[in-house]
């Protein structure tokens, strides 16, 4: 091979290099289709954490936290590729029944989760955080009947503790909610007549049933805010005192702020942590009928569990996907689609407990990776389950994280008079937060001054203000989560630390890019001598 020819060649691999090295991370995000969706709030808090680990794979999944109604409807109309809800199509709210979507579409299984009373009360200028309730209290608070905290139904289930002469102000959601369904659902299957009697006052016909949209009853007291981050972010601020509401178990823990220990059908009162939520769905039943309802839940005998460690407000919810090309939805969004499902499927659930959720069981993470194979362009695949990490997972089957979750103490046994504050009780002498935990026994007391909190699901740590998804804010192009000042009620978009899970080649793409640039640069530095000894080559 000639001088020429030689510098020609090397000339070309520089250029190569070059060209690979600095559009090496355009060309792999190039493999995916940025895809959207919108819907639950209830969820928003997993599905924000997993849509932002998958960015180092190059995905674009965007999400808008409007409520499980809105993104139902948004699916049936084809405005966005995939959403997410509480409960499924098809089901009467009222006089109304929410139609089937024209284009095809199949359920995945996304998180499970409790749906927690969330609250704000202070007893001697201390935040109270050991309130518990029975399902008729808890009912009553939300139809109007009880109306003050030192009420007697609520001082003889929480005896020795001098509740005060205030206002109960119950915060629901103004926008269509699958968080308000399955609250409504539970209070209608469990508390017929205080549900109803309450529903025939505000208008609407009886039996009154699940609802989407909560009815309020004008003059009763009530505050409607929009989404979970709406309803949390009230409760948490300090004016606000005298409020709850119900929201996912997530919320609480990320504002810091305590929630209700209900009372289940073994008379123990339970939070709903992680073990105690998957105790709980070992009575849900799953509708195995082929078609438009196979994966949805019926959650009756979760209500009735007779297991002490039982969470009775445990649920799911889904991912809406579509399972044919139409309108805007192509098989190149497909394939980003099912790669995401099959991410949140296998290792996000890995997430779900410190994010205040808890993990999928076996059953429906094996059903779910089938319904991702429905998805059009999906690049299918047969995930090996026991390289998932899920800790509901064992050989036999069993729910591990449900078979080694611990009995509650016995000061919340119902009727229990001893001094024992139990799980999670006491008081919090901090302005802020407190209470609260991800934990088995609960957050305890918290004596610190700016409120003993969570800290990502965690304790201790503490914040004066309220972590909230603030489905409003765009942060670096993603709709994601924002920090709302507790005294002040401004909040302002964060950027959250993606968790790198390990890469199927083992290498991450941060590594990859490493290497390239090494290369890149070796080759730079040898290409002056080497070019120099080419050209005395040339001279000679």
């Amino acid at each position: 091979m000639n001088v020429k020819l030689r510098m020609r060649v090397l000339s070309g691999l520089l250029t190569a290099v070059v060209v690979f090295g600095f559009s090496s991370s355009a060309a792999w995000a190039a493999d995916y289709v940025p895809v959207n969706g919108a819907g639950s709030s209830w969820s928003a808090n997993a599905i924000d954490q997993w849509r932002r680990n998958v960015v180092q794979y190059g995905m674009r999944v965007n999400y808008a936290s409007t409520g499980s109604s809105d993104g139902r409807n948004q699916f049936k109309a084809g405005t966005v590729d995939f959403a997410s809800s509480e409960i499924p199509y098809g089901l009467k709210d009222g006089t109304v029944v929410d139609a089937l979507p024209s284009r095809a579409f199949a359920y995945i299984p996304l998180v499970a989760g409790g749906t927690a009373l969330m609250y704000n009360l202070k007893i001697g200028g201390k935040r109270f955080t050991n309130l518990k309730m029975s399902g008729e209290t808890l009912t009553k608070v939300f139809t109007g009947v009880i109306a003050f905290w030192d009420d007697p139904q609520i001082a003889e289930e929480n005896p020795g503790v001098s509740l005060p002469k205030r206002k109960i102000v119950p915060v629901v959601r103004s926008d269509g909610s699958g968080s308000t369904a399955q609250f409504t659902s539970w209070m209608a299957d469990e508390h017929t007549k205080i549900w109803d009697d309450y529903c025939k006052l505000a208008g609407r016909s009886i039996p009154c049933g699940l609802t989407s949209n909560y009815p309020v009853v004008s003059g009763k007291g009530y505050v409607s805010q929009p989404g979970s981050q709406g309803v949390s972010g009230y409760v948490s601020q300090n004016a606000n005192e005298g409020t709850i509401t119900y929201v996912e178990y997530s919320y609480a823990l990320k504002t810091g702020f305590p929630v209700v220990k209900l009372l289940n059908d073994s008379n123990h009162y339970v939070l709903p942590t992680a073990s105690n939520v998957a105790v709980a769905l070992l009575e849900a039943k799953i509708d195995k009928r082929p078609g438009n309802s196979y994966l949805t839940q019926i959650l009756t005998g979760v209500y009735d569990s007779k297991d002490p460690r039982s969470y009775p407000l445990s649920s799911y919810s889904y991912l809406i996907v579509p399972t044919a090309v139409s309108g805007s939805f192509t098989a190149a969004k497909g394939a980003t689609l099912g790669d995401f499902a099959y991410y949140y499927l296998c290792e996000g659930q890995q997430q779900a407990e410190v994010l205040g959720y808890s993990p999928l069981p076996i059953n429906l993470v094996k059903a779910g990776l089938e319904q991702v194979k429905k998805i059009p362009g999906v690049s299918a695949k047969d995930k090996d389950v026991a390289k998932c990490n899920n800790p509901t997972f064992s050989a036999d089957g069993t729910n591990l994280l449900a078979k080694n979750a611990p009995m509650p103490p016995a000061a919340d046994k119902l009727g229990y008079t001893g001094t024992d504050t139990g799980a999670g009780g006491g008081t919090d002498s901090g302005n802020t937060g407190g209470g609260t935990d991800n934990g088995n026994t609960g957050g305890g007391t918290d004596s610190g001054n700016t409120g003993g909190g969570t800290d990502n699901g965690n304790t201790g740590g503490g914040n004066t203000g309220g972590w909230v998804d603030n489905g409003g804010v765009v942060d670096n192009g993603i709709v994601g989560p924002g920090f709302c000042d507790n005294d002040t009620g401004i909040c302002q978009a964060v950027s959250a630390e993606a968790i790198n899970p390990p890469d199927p080649s083992g290498r991450t793409f941060a590594q990859v890019q490493i290497i390239l640039l090494i290369v890149l640069f070796m080759s730079l530095l040898l290409a002056v001598p080497v070019l120099s000894v080419m050209r005395r080559a040339k001279q000679n």
